[in-house]
This record gives C-alpha cells, structure tokens and sequence, in this order.
C-alpha cells in the first residue's frame, strides 16, 4: 500500500478516492468504522501493520456551529486535536508523508488584504482554534508533511452550501444570504487534484493555501448557484443572522504560492458550473 486516504467516506475524501480510482493509485480507505483516529493504540497498530508511504488526513469534525458548546466542543477537541496527534505520531513512526487539510478559520477575518502562509492565525471560533492547533502539532511532529488550507469547500459528496441553496430554492422564491462575509469557494475536485499534485510533483513541505481562483461573498456564491432559477437571492448583512460561531468577515487567502507550483487552478465560477453540469449529467 502507498496511500491511506483517512476520511474516505467524508465529502473531500470520497472525492478523492474517486480521482486515485481514475489515476488508478493504489490505496486504503478507512472512514471512523475502520479506523477510529482518536484511539492511539489502533491507530499506531493499524499504522504499523498497513506501513503507508503517503497519509491524507481528510477526517474532521465539522459542524462549526455545534464546536461551540458540548458536546460538540469534546468532540471538535477529540477529532481535531487529539486524533490529528495520533495520525502524525503514527505516520512519523513509519517514515510516511502526511497530507493534512486545514481551513481558513485559523484567521480572524480582519485583515482587509489577502492573508499569506506568513501571516499569523488569530482563529475565533473553536473549530478555527482546534485545526490551527492540528496544524502545530503536525509541523512540530512530521518530518514530511504538507498543511493544505481551504475554504467554503463544496462538491458532489456530502452536505455543502451548494446542495443548502438548491433545496432551499425548491421550496422558496426569496432566500436571504449574507453579503459582508468575503472568501474563495473550493471546489473539492480542485482540493483532491492539488492534494496529489503536492505528492506527484514532490513540492517542498510545509503549509499551502489552497482554493479555487478568484473571490466572493456568500450572498454573491449563492447568486451564481441559482442564476438560472426562479428564486431571488436578497443580501443580508452577518448582524441579522446570528450563528453560535464567529465567522470572519474577510478570509480569503493567498494562492500565490499554490499557483506558483504550476499547478492549473481554475475560477470558482468554472469550478461550480462544471460541479453543476456534473450534477445535471449524473
């Protein structure tokens, strides 16, 4: 076995077994049932026993709402933090390469320019607190690592913002969206594309800003989602939607060191209507 995809049945990591299908990679799969990564003891046997070469850490507690009180709070500690220690220490022991995914949450969204690998995380929400806290562990722990930092990721497999607003536009002819919060859209093909192009091309480690190009509000996102539907898309400002986490107001992130690698980005407008056509075509 080369690859271990962690995650596998998640939304970025059922993409990208699917694209390590295509290359025709060898790989093993294991989603919490197969592999429960906050158990150090499995994780260290299963490790040990299976010796993979390159580990893409796609498992995560998400639900950013629910990190703010308990149990959510244990288990964003629990799956973030604490599982992320067990997947390195694990990869360090047999040499691996480990591929882990972060968000843009590590920053506080103050910053009226674009934030670079250089800039320093002020995260202010716990989900931002507990991956900015992977992030640490896994630079201080892994020789060979790449940290991939993403936002507003969405694609064929699993719940997204995507899928939010094309229900909602089912049952709806008005939708109110916020419009003061600015970010890049990912689409999880471009991610999974990128994850291993680090790998095939044995770009230096270290941290990566990864996203789709270009940038938007989430009121402008889901304008472009439904521009060819019936539902009106009405701007909202943060103030009248309240949510339990703090979301930052500008978080997009430099892709220049990313696009510099050579790698073919593409706008996230073309990432969403080829998602799109994907979806119409199924």
């Amino acid at each position: 076995m080369h690859n271990l995809v962690i995650g596998a049945k998640g939304q970025l990591g059922t993409e990208l077994t699917k694209l390590l299908d295509e290359k025709k990679n060898n790989y093993v799969a294991t989603d919490s049932k197969e592999l429960d990564i906050t158990d150090k003891n499995k994780v260290i046997d299963f490790f040990q026993k299976n010796k993979p070469e390159y580990v893409f850490h796609c498992a995560a507690y998400t639900a950013v709402d629910n990190a703010e009180e308990e149990p959510g709070k244990s288990m964003n500690q629990k799956v973030n933090v604490e599982g992320t220690k067990n997947v390195a220490n694990a990869a360090e022991r047999v040499g691996a390469t480990l591929i882990y995914i972060s968000t843009d949450y590590v920053f506080d969204g103050t910053k009226s320019e674009m934030y670079t690998e250089q800039d320093k995380p002020n995260p202010k929400n716990e989900y931002g607190k507990a991956k900015f806290e992977g992030e640490e562990i896994v630079s201080k722990i892994m020789s060979r690592y790449y940290i991939l930092r993403t936002s507003w990721v969405f694609g064929k497999y699993g719940k997204n913002f995507v899928y939010t607003m094309l229900n909602l536009s089912k049952k709806h002819d008005k939708i109110t969206v916020v419009s003061d919060q600015i970010g890049r859209p990912t689409w999880t093909r471009t991610l999974a594309e990128f994850m291993l192009y680090v790998v095939d091309n044995n770009l230096p480690f270290g941290l990566y800003q990864t996203s789709n190009d270009g940038q938007c509000s989430w009121y402008e996102f889901a304008s472009e989602i439904l521009k060819n539907t019936s539902t009106k898309v009405l701007p909202i400002r943060s103030d009248n939607y309240p949510q339990k986490a703090y979301r930052p107001k500008h978080s997009v992130m430099s892709l220049e060191k990313m696009n510099n690698t050579g790698f073919k980005n593409i706008d996230w407008k073309q990432a969403l209507n080829k998602f799109l056509k994907d979806m119409e075509n199924q």
